[in-house]
């Protein structure tokens, strides 16, 4: 299923989030999901991707979106043990990265999404950025962009790096890593367009 082409998503309980001008699909995460992501890690470990792989939190956060993501576009959630061969799942053909962050807070067009730079030889072409509201339980998909403007746009940031936030904090850098703010992904305001950004690979149609 993953290869077709989807006219018939999934809508209901679907919210569209107002946010500071910028509509960002939300949608609430069910108990049940939760529970069988939780179960299915204390038996697999999904970090087989050669280096920063992440802790069992971040694998734990990263399988629920790429899930709630499947969810919001009509497909069936799926768990699947062993190496992904960097990618997440195939939409019109093209190999979709889902990159999730758990927050405290709802996510707002400044903010960044991180991309390690140790998986852009990995066979993603596209990525779609998320982000879950850890205490309001709320999954938002933030945007998409191809590998190809990621490079491009991200900020990079190498190994070591001193990294300056907002709020006036600092934090080395762990690994090699591309920042990209949310307001210079793809916007996406209903689950088709994810479809349609993989089936003519254009950015040129949807909205920044």
């Amino acid at each position: 299923m993953d290869y077709l082409y989807c006219f018939s998503c999934s809508l209901e309980r679907l919210l569209v989030l107002e946010n500071e001008e910028r509509a960002m699909i939300s949608k609430d995460i069910p108990d049940w999901l939760k529970k069988q992501t939780w179960d299915f890690l204390q038996e697999n470990n999904m970090g087989q991707r050669h280096m920063s792989n992440g802790t069992k939190a971040q694998q734990y956060t990263g399988l629920l979106g790429e899930n709630m993501l499947r969810l919001i576009i009509g497909l069936q959630p799926k768990f699947v043990p062993g190496y992904d061969h960097g990618y997440d799942l195939k939409m019109n053909g093209v190999k979709v990265d889902v990159k999730t962050m758990g927050r405290t807070v709802d996510p707002k067009p400044t903010y960044v999404n991180n991309f390690i730079a140790f998986q852009k030889d990995l066979d993603a072409q596209v990525y779609v950025f998320c982000s879950i509201n850890k205490l309001t339980n709320v999954f938002f998909v933030c945007g998409v962009i191809s590998k190809e403007e990621l490079l491009d746009q991200g900020s990079f940031f190498p190994l070591g790096a001193l990294r300056y936030r907002d709020d006036k904090t600092t934090m080395r850098m762990k690994a090699p890593t591309y920042e990209i703010q949310n307001h210079l992904l793809i916007q996406i305001k209903d689950p088709v367009e994810i479809w349609s950004y993989t089936f003519y690979h254009e950015p040129s149609f949807l909205e920044r």
